[in-house]
């Protein structure tokens, strides 16, 4: 924030590092049970915090205490915090233009396996879109066993005629439990949705094609679905996504796109014109 105050979120950052304390623990105790990166890079910013903010305040020597005891045996960096490097894309409006234009919603796809190394490199893309907090509350179930895709496949609506062609399918799952209020439950769908689109663009650049499969808000599939994928009560699937090496002797479809002044303005407010 600017200007930064030299006082600062002294009515939290205990509880901040008390839960940072038992994520580290329980990282330590159970393997996988916490991104250790993302550990890293909190470890990082708590540690920039104490150096920038003015000493002084109860609760926060309470907290820096507490924090210097529990990383005392650690060789952490402060290499990932905010900083005033500003990066040059040599990606050009031509290319990403480009890009998208090529990209097609395709359904019908050559019979042949996925590399997993390819989708775990869209994944990575997918993992860099922006998300609330950067909480990233979703997650991409991948499937490439043929049976489990034909099961999955055919569980939402749209999918008659295609799903037996499909090599591979994420199941996009938005988790509520990542979020304290209801009032936030929407932000699974502007995350996830973020996270899909950069994923769905890197799979192209590898050769990859691919089709959302929207998901209806119709409880019974809810149900069947989280009873196929074993997904908890706060899970919820966000759409689906078929991909794959398009069948070059199947058609791709083409959509024409509305124009931009059909979906855009600028400094419109219903009922008050303003001119200049």
């Amino acid at each position: 924030m600017r200007p930064r105050r030299d006082t600062f979120a002294a009515e939290y950052i205990f509880e901040t590092v008390q839960f940072y304390e038992r994520s580290l623990r329980s990282a330590t105790e159970e393997p996988f049970a916490h991104d250790m990166p993302e550990l890293q890079w909190a470890e990082s910013v708590l540690s920039h915090y104490f150096d920038e903010v003015s000493p002084g305040r109860q609760s926060i020597e309470k907290a820096r205490q507490l924090f210097e005891a529990v990383t005392k045996d650690r060789t952490g960096s402060k290499d990932k915090v905010p900083s005033s490097k500003q990066t040059i894309s040599t990606v050009t409006y031509a290319e990403i233009k480009s890009l998208a234009e090529q990209r097609r919603s395709i359904r019908w796809f050559e019979q042949r396996s996925v590399d997993r190394e390819l989708i775990d490199k869209a994944l990575y893309v997918a993992s860099q879109a922006p998300s609330a907090c950067n909480r990233l509350p979703y997650k991409f179930l991948i499937y490439d066993d043929p049976e489990l895709v034909k099961q999955v496949a055919k569980v939402p609506f749209g999918t008659a005629g295609f799903a037996e062609n499909i090599p591979a399918i994420a199941v996009v799952v938005g988790s509520l439990s990542s979020f304290f209020s209801p009032r936030d439950r929407h932000s699974i769908y502007v995350d996830s949705s973020l996270a899909a689109m950069s994923f769905i663009l890197a799979l192209e650049t590898m050769g990859l094609s691919s089709t959302i499969i929207n998901w209806p808000d119709f409880e019974p599939l809810e149900f069947e679905m989280q009873k196929l994928l074993g997904l908890s009560f706060s899970d919820r699937p966000v759409m689906l996504i078929a991909f794959g090496y398009h069948d070059p002797s199947a058609r791709a479809p083409y959509s024409q796109k509305k124009d931009l002044s059909t979906f855009s303005s600028y400094n419109f407010i219903q009922g008050r014109s303003k001119t200049g």
